[in-house]
């Protein structure tokens, strides 16, 4: 291969570890992202089963980049992950911002990775954009978090300070978008939000479920789950994740109260910067508050023992939780708005109701509660199963990677 040709291919992405043949090496994909803390949820899920994707397959590597309380570093096999101590970023905890581009820089020299993968949109895209273009690594950035409906939910039917923001919002996607090779995005719903604002070269990968810890079998135990966690008799509906105002929880506790089933109980279940206002908000309702729920087994029960899930998030980018819930077997309530929404219509398990209207959730809900929800949360499991289980995720998602490095175009669909 001559010099021009090398250069070249270099510019198109091919990694400088397949272009001087060095094949006998586990391919490797350098995750970085922002969006990891001791309660995150949806990221902290995807990259803890991408990495068992990777121990389950030889010719695979990868090293995981995310910030923490002191910088530390561990190898498992061909994972390694490197901890960076960096503040929490005011107002937005559990996440820190990553202001470590000496430590990121190392660590991407050191990896040397076929190809990087940014999973947040505040420093690491600037962090990681000019080492990997001087290491000739191409770069691929996962839009997990959907700044555009977290400035303005209604989008242009917000209110003027609202647009001015999504304005910026806009461009500020669009220029992260236009150094990397593609943009990755977990719904249709999402895509169109992004191309509506000029992002260009966008690729949908939905995100999987571990279909074997969220099973509708943990239903035989719901009055036991439902004791251990002091909760009365009659319905229950679950909401696990983030308290963070772009979760629209307001309108779900507003909603709530005017259930026409007075002994339905809402349990949320989460962190975050609103967990004491929501608390507070939830006095003297047939509404819990639970914190964060580390233990996995332990969410899968509760997922199981809902007679439905609550999705009130016009900002999702895909909904994690809500299609654990759906492999559980429960049907889900969703804002019709975001990633959840568009599952929820293709499945057909679960109903849907207008962003912001605390009257329609309620009227949805109670309908669901008079409806079949074993039929709908046997739609719900027999869609998670064909569409997102882990495994086919990271085949097609580890072949746009094998595809980036390779210089080749990406399939938009």
């Amino acid at each position: 291969m001559g010099l021009q040709e090398s250069l070249r291919q270099l510019r198109n992405g091919l990694s400088p570890r397949r272009l001087l043949g060095l094949s006998d090496r586990p391919f490797t994909i350098f995750d970085i992202t922002e969006y990891f803390g001791e309660t995150s949820g949806g990221v902290r899920t995807y990259l803890r089963e991408k990495s068992a994707y990777v121990e389950r397959h030889p010719a695979l590597a990868q090293v995981v980049v995310v910030p923490g309380a002191r910088d530390a570093v561990s190898v498992t096999g061909r994972i390694s992950r490197h901890e960076v101590g960096v503040p929490y970023i005011p107002g937005q905890r559990p996440y820190r911002a990553m202001i470590a581009p000496g430590r990121v820089r190392a660590a991407l020299e050191r990896a040397r990775p076929d190809v990087v993968e940014i999973g947040s949109s505040h420093a690491v895209p600037w962090l990681v954009r000019r080492p990997a273009r001087r290491l000739g690594i191409p770069t691929l950035w996962f839009y997990h978090g959907h700044l555009l409906r977290v400035v303005a939910p209604r989008l242009d039917r917000d209110s003027p300070h609202r647009r001015l923001a999504l304005e910026a919002a806009g461009r500020y996607v669009r220029r992260i978008a236009r150094g990397v090779r593609a943009t990755l995005v977990a719904s249709d719903a999402v895509r169109a939000d992004l191309e509506r604002f000029g992002v260009e070269r966008i690729v949908r990968v939905p995100l999987g479920v571990d279909t074997g810890t969220f099973d509708p079998s943990r239903r035989a135990r719901r009055a036991e789950v439902r004791r251990r966690h002091g909760l009365e008799d009659g319905p229950l509906a679950l909401y696990t994740g983030r308290f963070t105002t772009e979760k629209e929880l307001d309108v779900a506790i507003d909603g709530w109260k005017r259930l026409r089933h007075r002994d339905a109980t809402l349990l949320l279940v989460g962190a975050g910067p609103l967990g004491d206002r929501l608390t507070a908000r939830a006095r003297g309702s047939r509404i819990r508050v639970l914190p964060f729920e580390h233990d996995r087994e332990a969410l899968a029960d509760l997922y199981a023992a809902a007679d439905f899930y609550l999705a009130p998030g016009p900002a999702e980018t895909f909904g994690l939780s809500a299609h654990e819930a759906m492999a559980s077997g429960t049907p889900v309530l969703s804002v019709n708005q975001g990633g959840v929404a568009e599952q929820v219509e293709r499945a057909g398990c679960g109903a849907l109701y207008p962003i912001g209207d605390a009257a329609a959730l309620a009227e949805a809900a109670d309908r669901l509660l008079d409806g079949d929800r074993l039929a709908l949360g046997a739609r719900a499991r027999a869609y998670i199963e064909a569409h997102h289980r882990w495994e086919m995720v990271f085949d097609r998602l580890f072949r746009i990677y094998r595809d980036t490095a390779s210089g080749r175009d990406l399939a938009p669909a």
